[in-house]
């Protein structure tokens, strides 16, 4: 490759957000480009995953972020192809609209892992995921008995803050596992969309404002637990109203033990081994070995009324980390 067009495809990742950091676009090894979508801790988690996957090798990953945004997504993808990246391990904004981009890197050769959600159609070659209505549903179960108790033979008046309008499918399985387990405990008295904490706190304290006799939230993501477990506490209703929520992080896993009643269950995933089983089958495919096409992830359950539990959690997460 001439000089003049190295620079432009450098130049090219850089502006697309590219990671390059500790790593040389044309080492020996594979190459393989890792996208997520924010960078939270769970997304940050999925990346430690990836990295410990080829910390060991002449492999290198190529980190990048889509900040939610589909044109930036698309902009990624054809970056790492003009680079020749050997694989793309990707998290899809849309299971039909991020299919154009990653059919491209398909034909031009390019091997496609999805992780946490995936695409239509036959694009993607493995998918790494936890069962989205599974994470909802162990949330749910966790909430039975605490509802039943509540309610006290009525149904408890909650209210839901989802995810709808970035990732519909995700979202839906999600809040409608968490209700399947519930149904019979509770009455969705609003339904809204937030999943960025600070947007959340929001939404959660005009939900509450408006709505005075819900004594539940559940949120169907890391953000919008924090945000509803601070939007709780924010409006003095410690004791009062209760949030059930998503996902596992030290700062979940401190609102469980805190002694503010707040937050009582979460489900985690395990986003390093979301990450390391990624980064597994792209080599393994790479290499042309076969791989199973739908990879799952068992997910984990975590409750407020089970300390040692969510303590074990915050160990594996500091051992895991370091």
């Amino acid at each position: 490759m001439d000089k003049s067009k190295r620079n432009f495809l450098v130049m090219a990742a850089l502006a697309a957000g590219v990671s390059l950091t500790g790593t040389s676009a044309y080492a020996e090894g594979k190459s393989i480009a890792g996208i997520v979508f924010q960078q939270d801790q769970y997304m940050r988690g999925v990346q430690i995953g990836m990295e410990k996957a080829t910390a060991e090798s002449d492999d290198q990953l190529l980190s990048a972020n889509s900040d939610s945004k589909l044109e930036k997504e698309a902009q990624l993808i054809d970056t790492y192809i003009a680079r020749g990246v050997d694989a793309i391990a990707v998290t899809p904004l849309s299971a039909d609209a991020s299919m154009t981009a990653l059919k491209k890197a398909r034909d031009a050769g390019v091997i496609v892992v999805t992780f946490g959600t995936t695409v239509n159609g036959d694009i993607a070659q493995a998918s790494v995921t936890s069962s989205n209505t599974d994470i909802g549903i162990g949330t749910g179960k966790a909430a039975v008995e605490f509802l039943k108790e509540l309610g006290g033979g009525e149904k408890v008046k909650i209210g839901t803050l989802a995810f709808k309008s970035l990732l519909p499918e995700q979202s839906d399985g999600r809040v409608n596992g968490f209700l399947s387990q519930v149904e019979d405990y509770v009455d969705v008295v609003s339904a809204q969309d937030a999943w960025l904490a600070e947007k959340a706190v929001a939404v959660a304290s005009d939900m509450l404002t408006a709505n005075p006799d819900i004594q539940v939230l559940y949120a169907a993501n890391e953000g919008g637990t924090v945000g509803a477990v601070q939007a709780v506490k924010r409006a003095g209703l410690e004791g009062k109203v209760f949030v059930f929520g998503t996902d596992g992080s030290e700062q979940l896993a401190n609102m469980l033990l805190d002694d503010d009643n707040v937050l009582q269950a979460v489900t985690a995933q395990q986003p390093l081994e979301v990450g390391r089983l990624a980064i597994d089958a792209a080599i393994k495919l790479i290499d042309g070995e076969e791989v199973e096409k739908d990879i799952s992830v068992p997910v984990l359950p975590l409750q407020r009324i089970d300390p040692e539990g969510v303590n074990a959690f915050k160990e594996g997460l500091k051992a895991l980390t370091n």
